[in-house]
C-alpha cells in the first residue's frame, strides 16, 4: 500500500511538471490561420491587381502574399508543410498564368493531402478541371479567353464560372483590376476565413460589398458568347465531372 501511494505521488508530479500550471490538456488547438497567395502572370508586370487585391485583403485582417507564376510549386512545398504543421491553410488567387499557375498548384497540393478551401482564377489561359480537393472554385473569365472549368473525378466542391465578357470595360489585361471582382473575391474569402470584424467596404451605390451576391444564370453547356460571336455546339461534359454553372456579378 505504501509504495502504491509512493507510485501514485511520483506520477502526479510528473504530470505536474510536463503540463504547465493553469493549462487545459483537453483544449482545443488554435485553429491555422488563412494563407492568400496571390500569384502574378507574365513577367509580374502585368497582373498588379494582385498587390491591390492583397492590400484589400490585408486591410481586413486577412494574411496575403503576392508572388511570380513561376514559383508556385515552392510555394505548393512550404504551404504544404505549414499546413500539416497546423500554421497555416491555403487559399489561391491568381491572374493569367497566375491563374494556370493556382489551378496546378491546388491540384499538387490535393496530391500531398492538403485541402483547399479556396481558388480564384482570373482569366486562365486554358480549362482546367478542379481537383477533389478544393471546396470552392471560383472561375472569373473573359469572352476573349474563354476558359471555363468543370469539376474532375471526386470533386465535389461548388464552382462557378462567371463569364465578364458583356462588359466592355473589361479585358484579359484589367480583369485583374476591375473593382466589382475584387468585392466580389474579397467577400468570397471572408466567408472562408469567417472574418467580419472590419466594416464591410462599400460600393458607389452604398451596398455592402460582402453581402451583395451575383445573379445566378441558368446552367449553361458551354461558353456564355456576345451578340458578334456565334455559339458553338452544346458541349457534354465528360463522365463523372460536374456540369457547368455559370454567373454575372451585377454592374
Amino acid at each position: 500500500m505504501r509504495r502504491s501511494r509512493l507510485l501514485t505521488a511520483v506520477f502526479a508530479l510528473a504530470v505536474g511538471v510536463m503540463v504547465p500550471f493553469g493549462a487545459n490538456p483537453g483544449a482545443a488547438q488554435p485553429q491555422p490561420r488563412a494563407h492568400v497567395y496571390l500569384l502574378r502572370g507574365l513577367l509580374s508586370i502585368f497582373s498588379l491587381g494582385m498587390d491591390s487585391l492583397a492590400e484589400e485583403l490585408k486591410g481586413r485582417d486577412v494574411y496575403a502574399t503576392v508572388h511570380s507564376y513561376s514559383d508556385w510549386q515552392t510555394l505548393a512545398d512550404q504551404a504544404a508543410a505549414d499546413y500539416k504543421a497546423g500554421k497555416e491553410a491555403p487559399i489561391l488567387i491568381g491572374h493569367s498564368l497566375g491563374a494556370d499557375a493556382v489551378m496546378e498548384m491546388a491540384a499538387y497540393l490535393g496530391r500531398k493531402g492538403v485541402p483547399v478551401a479556396l481558388v480564384v482564377p482570373f482569366d486562365c489561359t486554358k480549362s482546367f478541371a478542379a481537383s477533389d480537393n478544393v471546396a470552392r472554385v471560383l472561375n472569373l473569365t473573359h469572352g476573349g479567353t474563354p476558359a471555363y472549368m468543370r469539376g474532375g473525378p471526386g470533386f465535389r466542391g461548388t464552382l462557378a464560372n462567371v463569364d465578364v465578357s458583356s462588359d466592355p470595360s473589361i479585358d484579359h489585361i484589367n480583369i485583374d483590376k476591375s473593382p466589382r471582382l475584387h468585392a466580389r473575391v474579397i467577400a468570397e474569402v471572408l466567408a472562408v476565413v469567417g472574418n467580419h470584424k472590419a466594416a464591410p467596404a462599400k460600393k458607389g451605390n452604398g451596398a455592402n460589398v460582402g453581402t451583395a451576391r451575383p445573379t445566378t444564370l441558368p446552367e449553361q453547356r458551354g461558353s456564355r458568347q456576345n451578340a458578334d460571336n456565334p455559339a458553338p455546339p452544346p458541349h457534354k461534359p465528360q463522365a463523372g465531372t460536374q456540369p457547368l454553372h455559370t454567373e454575372e456579378i451585377p454592374n
